[in-house]
């Protein structure tokens, strides 16, 4: 192994850690120690050094995963489909980047595209039938979310 491979992969290990103990506070405790923007800043360069050095890319990286486990305060639901995130961007180049993604994985669809401001919260999947509330699941590790159904129901319109 390469001196650079070498620092790269104790980097790359540091950073795993660190950022599975970050997502253990936020998603397990709900008390998270650093901000959002410096949590991505940290996932940014384990990503980064992951695309440099593909050869240290394992599955259990926390950049093979959508989010922490569900907790085991709440009963679980398994989703109906995948429930992804995309990924933060914090410049006009990144977003422009994004599009042109979309352009060669959509190449005769007309793109339209709506950016917002990101606004902390929570991802929520809702399933609806009759106009009747079944339930309501977090994102959780994006198979399986935690049921919030009661929850939801004190939110108002």
């Amino acid at each position: 192994m390469a001196k650079s491979e070498a620092s790269a992969a104790h980097r790359i290990a540091s950073l795993r850690r660190e950022i599975e103990e970050h997502n253990r506070r936020y998603y397990e405790e709900a008390a998270p120690t650093i901000s959002d923007r410096e949590y991505d800043r940290l996932y940014r360069e384990l990503i980064d050094l992951e695309e440099r050095f593909p050869q240290l890319i394992t599955p259990d990286s926390p950049t093979r995963r959508v989010a922490g486990a569900p907790l085991k305060a709440f009963s679980q639901i398994a989703h109906r489909a995948p429930m992804l995130s995309l990924d933060n961007t914090y410049s006009e180049e990144e977003v422009g980047a994004f599009y042109r993604r979309l352009e060669k994985l959509l190449p005769n669809e007309k793109i339209a595209v709506v950016v917002e401001p990101k606004v902390d919260g929570v991802a929520v999947s809702l399933l609806y039938e009759d106009g009747r509330l079944l339930y309501a699941a977090t994102r959780g590790d994006g198979t399986i979310g935690d049921d919030i159904t009661q929850n939801i129901g004190t939110i108002r319109s």
